[in-house]
Formats: C-alpha cells, sequence, structure tokens
C-alpha cells in the first residue's frame, strides 16, 4: 500500500481517521484554553505547562497498570467511550468558579481514562490496513493530528479574543461528542486482540519483555526522551510570548505535518532509516536560536523547522513493529505513546521549573541542549539487530 487512495480505499479507515481530527482539534483547543485560563489566574509559567501537559502523567500511571487492556477490549467501545469522557471532562472544567485543585484533578483523571486510548487506536490501525500500510496509515494519522493542532490553535486564537476560555472548553467538548458517534457509527465490532483477562501483573509483565532487549530500550527512549524535552520549549510559549503563542503553536503543527507527509509518503521504504537520525538533531538544533531575542516571524520559522523532527518519532515506530510480536502490538504502540506523553509531561513541567529562574527564551535552549545530548547518546544503541520473541515467549504474556 504506497498512495493515499488505496488507504481510504480501506473500510474503515476514514471513521478513525475522521474521529482522530475530532479528538486532535478537542483536545487542541482544551489545552489551550487551559493554559490561557491558568496563567491568567496565576502568572505561573509551571502551573500553565502542567494545566497543558499534566494529563500525560496520568498517562504514566495508565501505562503502569491499564496498558493490557489495549489487547483486550473490544476497539470500538474503548474508542468511543474515551471520547465520551473527553466531552464530560470538558464541560466540567467549563463550568464557573472551579477552583484550581479541582480543575488539575479532573485534567488527571481524564489523563487516566486515555491512557489506552493510544494502544487501542494504533493497535486497531494495525487491523485496519496491511502490514506494508502502517507507515502510510500512521502518517496519515499525523498528519492529522498537524492539521488539527494548525486548525485547533487558529480557531483557539481567535475564540480567545471573542468569548471567554471556558466558552472555548465548552466547544472542545462538543468536538468530542462529535468524534464519539463517528466511533461508534463508523467502525465495525472487532472482537479483543488477545483472549486473557487485562490486570495490573499482565501490564507489567508484558511493559517488562517490551523492555527486555536493548534494542528495543533503545527505539523507546529514543521517541520519548528528545521528543518529550523539545516539547518542553514548546509549553514556553504562552510566557514567551503571550500574545502570538498560537502562532508558535500552528508553526510547530505545521512543522509536524510537513515532516509526516515526507515520511509517510515520499521516503522510499529502503532509505527511510538513513533520515532517523538527522531527524532526531534537526528536532531540537533551532532552538538554540531562543538564546537570542527573535521576532515572531523568525521564531515561528524556527519551530516550524524544528517540527519537522518529530517525523523521526514516526519512523522509530516502524523499527519497533518489527522487533516485536503481533499478540503484543497493541501494548506495544500504547507503551509508546504513554511514555511519550510522560516525557512530554515531564518535560513541559522541567520547563516550566527552570523559567521561574531563567527567561523562557533562555530555558527552550537549554532544553534544546539537553535535547541534544540525549539523542548523541542513544544514537549507538539504535544500530542493535533484536529478533522477533517466539511463540512460545508471546503465549507466556
Amino acid at each position: 500500500m504506497q498512495t493515499y487512495r488505496e488507504l481510504f480505499r480501506t473500510p474503515e479507515f476514514t471513521p478513525l481517521f475522521v474521529a482522530s481530527c475530532g479528538h486532535v482539534a478537542s483536545t487542541t483547543l482544551n489545552g489551550l484554553a487551559l493554559a490561557t485560563l491558568v496563567y491568567a489566574r496565576t502568572d505561573s509559567p509551571l502551573l500553565a505547562a502542567l494545566s497543558m501537559f499534566g494529563p500525560s502523567f496520568a498517562e504514566l500511571i495508565g501505562a503502569t497498570m491499564l496498558l493490557s487492556v489495549a489487547d483486550r477490549v473490544r476497539p470500538r467501545a474503548a474508542l468511543t467511550l474515551i471520547a465520551l469522557a473527553g466531552g464530560v471532562a470538558g464541560l466540567v472544567l467549563a463550568m464557573p468558579g472551579m477552583p484550581l485543585w479541582a480543575m488539575f484533578a479532573v485534567i488527571l483523571a481524564l489523563g487516566l481514562v486515555t491512557s489506552v486510548g493510544g494502544g487501542v487506536r494504533y493497535g486497531l490501525l494495525n487491523e485496519i490496513v496491511p502490514q506494508s500500510g502502517y507507515v502510510l496509515g500512521r502518517s496519515v494519522l499525523n498528519i492529522s493530528v498537524g492539521a488539527m493542532q494548525i486548525a485547533g490553535f487558529a480557531l483557539g486564537g481567535v475564540l480567545l479574543a471573542v468569548v471567554s476560555p471556558r466558552t472555548t472548553l465548552a466547544i472542545s467538548a462538543a468536538l468530542a461528542f462529535g468524534a464519539a458517534l463517528v466511533l461508534r457509527f463508523g467502525l465495525g465490532s472487532r472482537p479483543p486482540r488477545a483472549a486473557s483477562r487485562p490486570s495490573v501483573a499482565v501490564t507489567w509483565r508484558v511493559n517488562r519483555h517490551l523492555l527486555s532487549t536493548p534494542a528495543r530500550r533503545a527505539v523507546y527512549l529514543s521517541m520519548w526522551v528528545p521528543n518529550g524535552l523539545v516539547v518542553g520549549c514548546e509549553a514556553l510559549f504562552v510566557p514567551y510570548a503571550p500574545h502570538a503563542a498560537a502562532a508558535l503553536f500552528v508553526a510547530a503543527a505545521l512543522g509536524m505535518l510537513l515532516g509526516d507527509l515526507a515520511a509517510g509518503r515520499f521516503l522510499p521504504p529502503d532509505t527511510r532509516w538513513r533520515f532517523v537520525t538527522p531527524l532526531r538533531f534537526l528536532l531540537a538544533l533551532p532552538y538554540l536560536l531562543f538564546a537570542l531575542p527573535l521576532g515572531t516571524p523568525v521564531a515561528a520559522g524556527a519551530v516550524a523547522v524544528a517540527s519537522i523532527g518529530f517525523a523521526s518519532t514516526l519512523l522509530l515506530q516502524e523499527r519497533l513493529i518489527a522487533l516485536i510480536g503481533e499478540d503484543v502490538r497493541g501494548q506495544a504502540l500504547g507503551l509508546h505513546a504513554s511514555g511519550m506523553k510522560a516525557m512530554q509531561a515531564i518535560g513541559a513541567t522541567l520547563a516550566g521549573l527552570i523559567a521561574q529562574y531563567l527567561p523562557a527564551g533562555v530555558t527552550m535552549t537549554v532544553m534544546a541542549v539537553a535535547s541534544l545530548a540525549v539523542t548523541a547518546a542513544l544514537t549507538p544503541g539504535l544500530r542493535l539487530s533484536d529478533g522477533q520473541p517466539s511463540k512460545l515467549e508471546l503465549g507466556r504474556l
């Protein structure tokens, strides 16, 4: 499978794509509105960053306790319920007079509920498309993330200029409910991929298996840590440029869109691996410029170029799939998604803490240097080879 026409002719891919668009638009509006609301109330870069990325901490808990659910539930029902939870959370957060501690409690609860969503979604994608079409399908979903973030941040910037953040939160809830309807009526009913019951013990056992070899660990860490440190830079867009943050977020989404488009559609399969390391370094290099005073156009250009580097994660996912067995792919991809979001939250928190003492631009440069150092340290591990797990090995999981 090499063309978009073939991909969208595949049954069930279109509703999954449409629902993904609605989900991303909803979470984008939600995050921007929350960060704006919290920063206006507290004047704290740390709390503003946590309001946008806080759910990822709960996803880390979910990754260690709940991920076995991803292969052991009916995908349509699970994804529909997760979308409904997002809509309800948006409405609750839009309620006036809610104290900060209650807002963060809702944010963390939503993160716990959605912690299995990535595994269910990308495991389902692996069933919908043939193996040769996974990178193309995943790149299209990533492109939808970039496009909807561009639309979401642009719409969010307009909405926040004319209506309150709470009204924007209510609109994000409506988008989440729309995604739930598309999932419920657009996807077919599929059985779970694994027959055993989900449990904390199974989650731990499979996670240990997935991280048991140096080759797989190198892939996971390369998808998690440099990415998370760079997202720490993005978490400071609001305090760095309070009146132009939406433009920086749009630039980041545009760069990510372009990177995923190039990686999924135009890079030949036999040459993709050569681009992994250059893209990983590109992810952080442009943020070194933020140590200097930058105008908004230059800052947005640097952000867009850097975000092209996120395409390295797409190529690393292809490598990960080649290193794991079919029975645990949902949990493996869910571990990637939850770990990535957790590291993004850690990166955002670290950036927020440093920005309490240093200017936002200088902090962004510090985070970029850390990302480059980690990228360099992990590069040798990506050259390691690893074999597929045996059926006996999978049977023990």
